[in-house]
């Protein structure tokens, strides 16, 4: 039962190693003139897929397949009035941890982030037609930073895990949500054993009310209770919403008839503009998600529960 897995979720928490300087360290890397706004197809984004794929190898983050990398061809959106196509091979980076339970081991959790933006500017980009890197502090580079360290965090009690565990790095969701619509058209693993989607989009931001901001919470069973009572010792104000799925790369599974929580901490005045940057990125409370996050995922992959797809309007 979800009350009793608090307990033991309580009991593990304090051996977090969820680091505020690590999650720095990301999001200075990901928001780097060097990976230039993590646009598709360049040598940016080709960076960020190496070092995310070195996170997961250095955090004991296991390769579902034969490699980390789900590689894929994205269609990319053109200016207003332009005509012809724009393709770029791109890819989603995959990893995963293998549960310990003989039967919900074969079960599997998917935690999401996108790690794409829109370099020098796109038709996406608030900022008209300058010309600019867009860094993405909060859009995505906050959710990738927080896919690395919960997974890692996730890995250190990998023994105690009942479900599989599967993190995937999304390519090309500002094209269109295009690496998590590839994913559920080409998984590794059947799409019925996919039995809860958790995506983070932009949760960087946290601001003075501590709002976490969480939609889909109604697509399992008891979903929106639960999600309120992870908080209860935290000092997070929680606003979940029972329906609410749109937006970000769970709707994608959604589509598919799979249970998804998509979380944020809200808008700004940032968003797709080359103002996105590492300087407003709030780090004591990217923390404080982080923890929310990685306390839901283990109590969830050790319950016994049902997830029966909820549709909602």
């Amino acid at each position: 039962m979800f009350w009793i897995m608090l307990c033991i979720v309580n009991s593990v928490s304090g051996q977090s190693e969820i680091s505020q300087d690590e999650l720095y360290g990301h999001i200075e890397f990901l928001t780097s003139d060097k990976v230039a706004g993590r646009f598709p197809g360049t040598q940016g984004s080709k960076k960020v897929n190496k070092y995310i794929r070195k996170e997961f190898k250095r955090g004991n983050i296991q390769k579902l397949g034969k490699t980390y990398y789900q590689k894929f061809d994205a269609k990319l959106r053109l200016p207003k009035g332009e005509e012809g196509e724009a393709v770029a091979s791109t890819c989603n980076v995959i990893g995963y941890i293998e549960g310990q339970h003989p039967i919900l081991k074969n079960e599997y959790i998917v935690l999401g982030a996108h790690y794409d933006h829109l370099g020098m500017g796109s038709p996406s980009s608030r900022a008209g037609d300058t010309v600019a890197i867009h860094y993405g502090a909060d859009d995505n580079a906050s959710g990738t930073a927080a896919l690395l360290e919960i997974a890692e965090q996730l890995a250190n009690q990998k023994d105690e895990l009942k479900r599989s565990i599967i993190f995937v790095a999304f390519g090309a969701e500002e094209q269109g949500l295009l690496g998590s619509k590839y994913f559920v058209e080409n998984s590794a693993i059947p799409l019925s054993d996919i039995v809860l989607m958790i995506n983070m989009d932009m949760v960087g931001r946290l601001n003075n009310n501590n709002h976490l901001y969480m939609g889909g919470a109604g697509t399992f069973p008891n979903g929106v209770e639960f999600m309120k009572s992870m908080g209860e010792n935290s000092d997070l104000n929680l606003i979940v919403h029972a329906g609410g799925v749109g937006g970000s790369d769970h709707v994608s599974f959604y589509k598919k008839q799979i249970s998804v929580l998509g979380l944020h901490t809200g808008g700004h005045p940032q968003y797709h503009r080359p103002e996105d940057t590492i300087d407003l990125i709030n780090f004591s409370g990217m923390e404080k998600v982080c923890q929310y996050i990685y306390q839901t995922i283990f109590t969830l992959a050790n319950s016994d529960e049902d997830f029966k797809f909820i549709p909602r309007d």
